[in-house]
């Protein structure tokens, strides 16, 4: 071990090496004080780090797109169809707008994607465009909100 160690080989490098687990190696290592050197695991770590929040940044840009378009197309026709009777005929017919249980998804969706991109930006402060993201979300929710709420009719007196 100690020939390996002077070597520069890495911890796990070394256990492969000799064929046993890591422990076994830093326990050997803490018995003979010999330190290995972290600035590549440190380094790798922060690499990988940068690399989630990308990737949570272009799946929260991803969500919010589809939550969009789900809002902007929820008064749109919407077709329905199905396949049935002896013969297995399908039919189709178009309803002026989606029905109440497909809104109901559709808000639900937006809402949950709302709910997360808040949480990447509180896990990511420094991510930018999640915080614009959601602001469009909040923006569309209350938009579609609005939509939906039934308009007010004056009373007779």
């Amino acid at each position: 071990m100690h020939e390996l160690h002077a070597e520069e080989l890495s911890l796990s490098a070394i256990a492969r090496e000799l064929g046993v687990a890591k422990s076994t190696i830093s326990r050997w290592a803490k018995e003979d004080n010999l330190a290995f050197d972290r600035s590549q695991t440190a380094d790798a770590v922060a690499a990988k780090s940068i690399d989630l929040a990308a990737g949570r940044q272009r799946l929260a840009e991803k969500m919010l797109a589809a939550s969009e378009d789900m809002l902007d197309r929820i008064d749109e026709p919407y077709l329905v169809y199905n396949f049935g009777g002896k013969d297995n005929d399908y039919e189709e017919h178009e309803l002026e707008s989606a029905p109440v249980e497909v809104r109901r998804n559709v808000i639900t969706t937006a809402a949950i994607t709302f709910d997360k991109l808040s949480r990447i930006v509180e896990r990511d402060p420094d991510v930018s465009g999640a915080e614009s993201a959601v602001r469009a979300l909040q923006h569309g929710l209350a938009a579609v909100a609005d939509a939906l709420r039934p308009e007010e009719t004056p009373q007779e007196e």
